[in-house]
Formats: structure tokens, sequence, C-alpha cells
């Protein structure tokens, strides 16, 4: 059942990679990213609300929300730090970067949870797994020789470096996601809003220093639908991620790679709609990690 939830959760962040994209196109990030934020806060507080005044309804539908220790808030603020970081690298790399590039180099995102795996949660892989990350690291490379033929040279760019960052802290949190689910028996609910509630304070601390203060960034901003369309479908693909999470026996290596999936349409589709280059030679790769993907998935069928 959990991997079934892992393919929801790839689908809704398909479909999140493509709305952000769109708002972030000749936009001030920071803010755009604070929209994000705050409106996906806002889709899961009013299911906290809601829980409030019906507590007995909320229980029986299996959305209550939970009380917390102040260690555990401290836990949560952890990972909200982890992926505001994260965000703020990405959402920068994502302005500069077409999102046929960016895309397939988060998809290594599964390597660096791979390892972590092994060295933290002892998860053991087996000769096909170990061949589909491998693949999907190569399919990776091949996609920064493509990316040189549109004008970025992965070892100067520094949105190559960003998006790298933004990665490495992604799958980070990842593997703090299971330790917040399985150690702290966290619901995912109650993970989402006070992760939410910690990362737009952080953000508005970033942006006190950042945007606030400047009158010409402040007018370049512009509000569009796809930005509270971002935090939306970033919620739905969260809560059947963190469900998916619940199963003591899902893996986290598997579950990141099978969110992997998502890559095709972010590709596919992101690639017609924001008319980017090289497409056909982009699929080359991009079979190599579907059936990088594949091998991990079915490799204890």
């Amino acid at each position: 059942m959990w991997m079934y939830l892992g393919l929801l959760a790839a689908l809704f962040i398909g479909l999140h990679n493509l709305c952000k994209k769109h708002a972030v196109q000749g936009n001030e990030v920071f803010p755009v990213l604070l929209g994000t934020v705050t409106s996906g806060f806002l889709f899961v507080a009013t299911f906290y609300v809601f829980a409030i005044f019906y507590p007995d309804y909320a229980i029986e539908k299996g959305y209550n929300f939970q009380q917390l220790t102040k260690e555990t808030h401290g836990f949560i603020f952890i990972k909200s730090v982890i992926m505001a970081s994260s965000w703020v690298l990405a959402y920068q790399a994502l302005k500069h970067l077409p999102i046929t590039i960016v895309t397939p180099i988060r998809s290594a995102g599964p390597f660096f949870t791979f390892i972590g795996a092994i060295l933290i949660y002892k998860e053991s892989p087996n000769a096909y797994q170990w061949i589909g990350f491998f693949l999907i690291i190569f399919s990776v490379i091949l996609y920064s020789r493509i990316g040189k033929k549109e004008g970025i040279n992965f070892k100067r760019n520094k949105w190559i470096f960003a998006i790298i960052g933004a990665t490495f802290l992604g799958a980070s949190s990842g593997l703090y996601d299971k330790f917040l689910i399985q150690n702290l028996s966290l619901n995912p609910q109650t993970l989402q809003f006070w992760f939410c509630f910690y990362t737009i304070l952080i953000l508005l601390v970033i942006l006190s220093f950042t945007w606030f203060p400047y009158a010409k960034k402040r007018k370049d901003f512009k509000f569009r639908w796809s930005i509270p369309m971002v935090g939306i479908l970033l919620q739905a693909a969260d809560y059947f991620y963190f469900k998916a999470l619940q199963d003591p026996d899902a893996l986290i290596m598997l579950l990141s790679a099978i969110k992997r999936s998502q890559i095709i349409i972010a590709v596919v589709i992101g690639g017609l709609v924001f008319k980017e280059k090289n497409k056909r030679k982009k699929l080359i790769p991009l079979v190599g990690i579907m059936l990088g993907v594949f091998l991990i998935l079915y490799s204890n069928s």
C-alpha cells in the first residue's frame, strides 16, 4: 500500500513542479516562496480549525492534530530550517534554469537518500537497487551534456551548484522525515501544520532583509494563480508521502525513488508548456532515469 501512496505523492509533485516553474518565471523568487508556503499552511489550517470545533468527527475521519512537547516542536523546527534552505536554493535555480535541466538534477536526490538509508537506518539494498541508483546518476550526467547546448556550463553556472545544494538538503530532509514519522510517531497533518508554520516564520526573517525594504523588488513581484496552487499541491503530495512513511515496512530509499516518476510530467509536459529546447534528446536520459526507478521498484518482486 505504501508504494501506491508514493505514486500518488509523485503525481502531485509533478503537477507542483509545473506550477512552480510558472510562478517563478520573471518574478521575485522569495515572495513567491513565501506565498506558496503560506497557501499550503492555510490549506492545512482549515482542517486544523475544523478539528478544534469538531474533534470527534476529525478523529473518526483520521485527521486529528496531536498535542506536542517543546522538544518535538524543536525537531520540527529543524526540518523547517533544512527545507527553507533547500527551497531558497531551488527556487533561485528554477528561475534561471530550464525545468528540463532542474528536474533531472533533483532526481539525484534518491542517491543521497539511498546512502543515508544505509548508514542511518541500516536499510539493505540488493544488486538491482545499486544498479538502479547508479543508472539514475549516470542519466543525470547525460542531462548535463545536453544542458551545455542550451548555454549552461555545469562547472561555472552558480545555479547548478544551487540546485545540487537544494537536492542534498531535500534528501537530508527526506531521511529526517522517517525519524519524525516513525520514531516520534507524528501523524502527517500535525507535521505539515507546524512545519509550514515555522517555515513561514523563517521566510519572513529572510524577506525582512532581502525583499521588504526594497520598493523596486516589491513592485516587481507579480501575483499569479500558480502561487497558491504550488502550496496546495505540495501539501497534497506531502500528505500521501507521510502516510506512506507511517507504514513500518516502508523503505525511505524506495519511496524516494518512486517519487522520481514525477519526472515524466515535468520533462514531457513541462517541455511542451514552456517550449524548452532539446526535448527529444532529453528523453534519452529520461528513459535511463525511469529504468533506474523500475529496477528499484521491482527489485524485490
